[in-house]
């Protein structure tokens, strides 16, 4: 059993707990399930933003914790400032040390859309997303079958949700591809052994149909880098340890995006 079948597993206990603990009636109760998302494209293309989704990530499977000094609203208002186009908010706790909290307050304290970054395997988990706040929510190729993320996708886009459908390989890419989908993303991370080769993106990116926002991610730390994806096609980044692992997140995205403008 690799670590992405042991948080799946956990996932499962989770949501079963999550279930007895808050109802949908409750859920949709919440101050945020009615609220309006924003529209991921419009953020995303914005020539005035960094096409940057910005990640708070507190600790990973891999790495252990990577930054645990810092709060959630300090670090996503800093990447907003930054440019970031998007934020994404780690809401595993095991083995992110993520919390759904932690969606609350960056919802709280930003006006840009936020992803909800976790595991999504249950209709229940797109609801407490809408009741987060949340605007955008991820679907791993990897963990679900080919109708599994059309019911998910179906479910987030009638609440208004915008569904970012991740990758890891072409096999994964031709049998997930449904058009509801808003944007594809490649992690160039392994989820199985958590390794990472950038060149996972480069060898997807024609295979991506245009009708999709395409979004590099993982593994990007040098300005460079995200010009070279730009000329490929990819339209957003998402980076999270980059900044993560320096003490002052926001700044450490201000100076990465300085050197972005002058590369």
């Amino acid at each position: 059993m690799n670590i992405l079948d042991k948080i799946v597993l956990r996932k499962r206990e989770e949501i079963a707990l999550a279930k007895q603990q808050v109802s949908i009636k409750q859920l949709e109760a919440a101050l945020y399930f009615n609220r309006v998302p924003y529209v991921f494209a419009d953020f995303l293309l914005d020539e005035n933003r960094a096409g940057i989704i910005a990640e708070f990530k507190r600790q990973s499977p891999s790495k252990g914790i990577i930054n645990d000094k810092v709060t959630v609203e300090e670090v996503t208002t800093g990447y907003a400032a930054a440019g970031a186009s998007a934020l994404s908010v780690l809401t595993d706790t095991d083995f992110f040390g993520g919390h759904t909290n932690d969606l609350l307050a960056a919802r709280a304290a930003n006006q840009i859309p936020i992803l909800r970054k976790d595991f999504m395997i249950d209709p229940y988990q797109i609801l407490e997303a809408k009741a987060m706040g949340a605007d955008i929510i991820l679907l791993i190729a990897a963990i679900l079958t080919p109708d599994e993320i059309e019911d998910l996708t179906v479910l987030a886009k009638s609440l208004g949700l915008n569904v970012l459908l991740e990758v890891h390989n072409l096999d994964e890419l031709q049998r997930s591809v449904i058009p509801e989908l808003d944007a594809i993303g490649v992690n160039n991370r392994n989820l199985a052994d958590f390794s990472v080769n950038i060149q996972t993106s480069f060898d997807l990116v024609d295979e991506i149909p245009d009708d999709f926002l395409k979004i590099s991610e993982s593994a990007i730390s040098d300005p460079q880098t995200i010009n070279d994806l730009k000329s490929v096609g990819f339209d957003g980044f998402l980076i999270g340890e980059n900044f993560m692992k320096t003490q002052n997140p926001g700044a450490s995205m201000a100076d990465f995006v300085s050197q972005l403008i002058s590369v």
